[in-house]
């Protein structure tokens, strides 16, 4: 079996001409006015979006994205204004890409124009990581979705989403299960099973990132209440990149801490709707939700796949407050420890984030999850997807892994929201 896997490749313009430059601007300039004036007319169909944007000299892919994109807007992101800062979209159909290893910059992207024989080529700084997928650009092997071009403060990048196909990881015949728990304390804790034995813990730390969420809310804050609008955005955008790269690097150390294990299979709690679930008070709610548990799993799913590692998901329900090897439902003193109150058994205190990750990875065994104390707790999935198993079937996520200024500003609380601003997309 295979899968469709869709990545987002990241190039950085080289520096354009004063000539390229201004048509650059004016490009992006058009395209905001459409988009300002199309949202603000209230489309939300393609047809009247057309409407609005025929006359506005824009390519025909650019307009098509806008018609595509525009009615969503409300529709699907329930957006009350637009931001400043929206890239240009383009539609697949106005993609180039052309190549030469003789030049200093291996590829060139021709950037569409309206008219006839109006654009223009420029050469590109790919990221390294990511050159072997834009060498399958060139041969066909793999599918351009929407390309967008983004405006910084010193630079242009250019955004390509990609789909590819890669081998569907099957489960083997005799798997060692890896439990991984994704926790505010330790950023990442997994443990592997031999013979049922808890075996090589793991733990990447969280104090980093952590301390990143404290901090980029204290400054926005305040940056806020000096209306400084235009700082809010490039401080928000350094604490995001900053996160972003400790996701990537715990990630990475997940799957080769997997590999050392023979025929590996990494068992990952279902958070589809733990937001939904989530009511520790206003300060608790607003760390948990600013934190992306769903950025970390999904990373993990995707590198994971890449390295041909099954991956099954399972009920996280009092996965951190279950003893591991009685069932029962224990305390949790301190953040780092767990303490079960069975008398009968061995385990008194255990490092609670460890204990987790074992009783996730016991979970892929539907008959092995129990809540010897919690009679009426439901031990289907989260997302009901099955009512006799503790694993499910898990739709890869169709919302952005990538946290948003938005998403900080909505789930701030109702004293902290004004601090920050209505949503805006």
């Amino acid at each position: 079996m295979t899968a469709t896997a869709t990545k987002t490749l990241q190039a950085t313009l080289a520096p354009p001409t004063a000539h390229k430059e201004r048509r650059l601007q004016r490009t992006v300039a058009t395209y905001r006015r459409a988009l300002s004036e199309s949202f603000e007319s209230g489309a939300t169909t393609q047809t009247a979006v057309n409407d609005v944007v025929t006359p506005y000299t824009l390519t025909s892919y650019a307009k098509d994205a806008l018609k595509s994109y525009v009615p969503k807007l409300r529709d699907t992101y329930n957006a009350s204004e637009l931001k400043d800062d929206h890239p240009v979209r383009f539609t697949n159909r106005g993609w180039r890409l052309d190549h030469s290893a003789e030049r200093r910059h291996e590829f060139c992207w021709r950037v569409p124009q309206a008219g006839r024989g109006n654009a223009f080529w420029i050469p590109l700084r790919i990221n390294p990581a990511q050159s072997e997928l834009w060498d399958d650009l060139l041969d066909d092997d793999v599918s351009v979705g929407e390309f967008r071009l983004q405006e910084h403060r010193t630079n242009w990048v250019l955004h390509v989403t990609v789909e590819y196909e890669v081998a569907e990881p099957t489960e083997p015949d005799e798997p060692t299960y890896i439990g991984f728990d994704i926790g505010e304390s330790k950023l990442l804790t997994g443990c592997a099973l031999r013979d049922g034995t808890p075996t090589q813990p793991y733990i990447y730390n969280g104090g980093r990132a952590r301390h990143l969420r404290k901090e980029m809310f204290t400054t926005l804050r305040r940056l806020q209440e000096r209306d400084a609008e235009w700082r809010i955005q490039e401080r928000f955008d350094h604490y995001q990149n900053a996160l972003t790269d400790i996701v990537e690097k715990a990630s990475r150390q997940a799957i080769e801490y997997a590999q050392q294990f023979e025929s590996p299979v990494i068992v990952l709690e279902d958070l589809s709707y733990i937001r939904e679930h989530l009511d520790y008070g206003k300060w608790m709610n607003r760390r948990l939700h600013n934190w992306a548990f769903a950025r970390l799993t999904g990373r993990i799913e995707d590198k994971a796949r890449d390295a041909g590692i099954c991956v099954r998901f399972v009920n996280p329900a009092y996965t951190s407050q279950t003893c591991h090897e009685c069932g029962h439902i224990g305390s949790r003193g301190t953040q780092a420890m767990f303490r079960c109150t069975n008398g009968e058994c061995w385990v008194t205190e255990y490092q609670a984030d460890i204990n987790a990750s074992v009783n996730i990875a016991r979970r892929v065994n539907p008959w092995g999850e129990r809540c010897a104390l919690k009679l009426h707790t439901d031990d289907s999935p989260q997302d009901g997807s099955a009512c006799d198993s503790t694993t499910g079937h898990r739709e890869q996520s169709r919302q952005s892994r990538q946290t948003t200024l938005e998403d900080f500003s909505s789930e701030t609380s109702d004293d902290e929201a004004s601090l920050v601003g209505s949503p805006a997309i």
